[in-house]
């Protein structure tokens, strides 16, 4: 279906560009969710928006008396035949220089299938078929859109509470101009996080689960620790990694990325990549940066010691 958008022809001197977030992604994904917590941070939201719509809400909200300045549409696949438009508008708006920011909320098939059935919802691609086949469908129909995202959310292992942390970590200060800075362990048999920038991989350092009096200790553990650490092979990697962060990051800041999202994994996201990631952002915090830490899957292993 073929639209015109001649709503974009916004000529005004006094025309001031609000902030644009556009929120998408997949049913079950959490983007309701999202939504609440953007309003708590002041958003204007507006749920369930054919994409043919926006830029004429963009020109009233710039020019309304109220002047609506944080602006959030959630726009999906809900809208049906209207929903295959988003890319034109989204290109029409990149020729009018409307600057916007998409985010783009996934979660695994199991995660996906696993929430409707708790709610014992349809999916609204497959309302008489089974779960799999409308995530199949959406996920289809979705892959030209996800291409677009400015930030992709990884949902399938997050509480509502840290869903909460990342959209605050995103949005909640909108005239600061420094880099959020994530560095997050994991286990690469619960996964890998689909928000990574960079991943790295250190299951080639010694591991301390082999050790017994170890291996229910996780890498913050002095003990632990210590024994990665002490290894040659540990402190040559660490050596050529911290001249690796601090080249990186700064050329980040100056390219002016927004979210930096660096993944450090290890078999179970306990001692390797915890022990790594702590060092990671011990490295970042000392060169004046402000950087989060998350030890994803630490919790899933038999710990008895953190």
């Amino acid at each position: 279906m073929e639209t015109k958008i001649d709503t974009l022809e916004i000529g005004e001197e006094n025309f001031e560009k609000p902030r644009i977030i556009i929120v998408t992604g997949m049913s079950g994904s959490g983007k309701t969710l999202a939504c609440r917590c953007l309003e708590d941070l002041g958003y204007f939201c507006v749920d369930n928006l054919p994409p043919v719509f926006i830029p004429k809400f963009v020109e009233l909200c710039s020019h309304a008396s109220s002047h609506v300045n944080k602006v959030v549409f959630v726009v999906d696949t809900r809208s049906r035949e209207f929903f295959d438009n988003l890319v034109q508008i989204l290109e029409d708006m990149d020729k009018k220089n409307l600057d916007y920011e998409m985010v783009f909320m996934d979660a695994s098939d199991d995660a996906i299938i696993r929430r409707y059935k708790e709610t014992r919802r349809r999916h609204p691609m497959a309302p008489s078929a089974r779960i799999s086949d409308g995530v199949a469908k959406e996920r289809a129909r979705l892959e030209t859109v996800r291409g677009k995202a400015t930030y992709l959310i990884d949902t399938s292992n997050l509480s509502k509470a840290e869903l909460r942390d990342k959209i605050k970590l995103l949005f909640g200060k909108t005239e600061s101009s420094s880099m959020n800075i994530s560095v997050l362990s994991f286990g690469f048999k619960y996964g890998m996080p689909m928000d990574a920038d960079i991943v790295l991989d250190v299951r080639f350092l010694p591991n301390p689960f082999y050790i017994e009096n170890l291996r229910h200790k996780s890498g913050t553990v002095a003990a632990v620790a210590e024994y990665i650490a002490e290894k040659p092979v540990t402190q040559e990697f660490l050596k050529r990694l911290d001249n690796f962060i601090e080249f990186l990051v700064p050329q980040y800041v100056k390219e002016g990325k927004s979210q930096l999202v660096i993944a450090v994994g290890c078999t179970g996201g306990m001692h390797r990549s915890v022990f790594t990631a702590k060092h990671l952002f011990d490295l970042i915090s000392s060169n004046g940066y402000t950087v989060n830490l998350e030890h994803r899957d630490l919790m899933k292993n038999d710990v008895w010691e953190v």
